[in-house]
């Protein structure tokens, strides 16, 4: 059903993408997927690496040791933005295409108070709504 899931990673947060991470693994197990980790990164330095250069070895190594824990084949795509943070839904949308992905597995945020005064804007809600191919969204 499935050959090729996106799965937008936050290397700064991975420790909460647990379920995420988990259901995206067990879909790409169950289809025989390949499991394509993305992420968006500024072309400066970052909470995670010095550089992008730096930040594109992280995310390969992180796809490697996922595919070799889960047995699932795997690859990373590293986006770089000017400014990571206003970009990252529009490069996702952009990735989702250009990797010919057909699910995009994603974490949702907790909502909390920032959601109901609409302070900021739910990134897998969005992806949710512009992508062109089945969004799977984990909270």
């Amino acid at each position: 059903m499935y050959q090729s899931i996106l799965v937008p990673t936050d290397l700064a947060h991975v420790d909460k993408l647990h379920k995420s991470l988990q259901t995206a693994v067990h879909l790409a197990q169950q289809y025989g997927a390949t499991l394509c980790y993305a992420a968006v990164t500024p072309n400066g330095p970052s909470s995670v690496a010095a550089s992008a250069e730096e930040f594109e070895q992280k995310l390969k190594a992180f796809a490697a040791e996922q595919g070799e824990t889960h047995g699932v084949k795997t690859r990373s795509v590293a986006v770089v933005a000017h400014d990571a943070a206003v970009e990252l839904d529009d490069r996702l949308l952009d990735t989702i295409e250009e990797t010919g992905a057909d699910l995009v597995v994603m974490a949702s945020h907790v909502p909390g108070l920032a959601d109901r005064l609409h302070i900021m804007h739910s990134n897998a809600g969005r992806i949710a709504t512009r992508a062109e191919v089945s969004v799977f969204v984990v909270r």
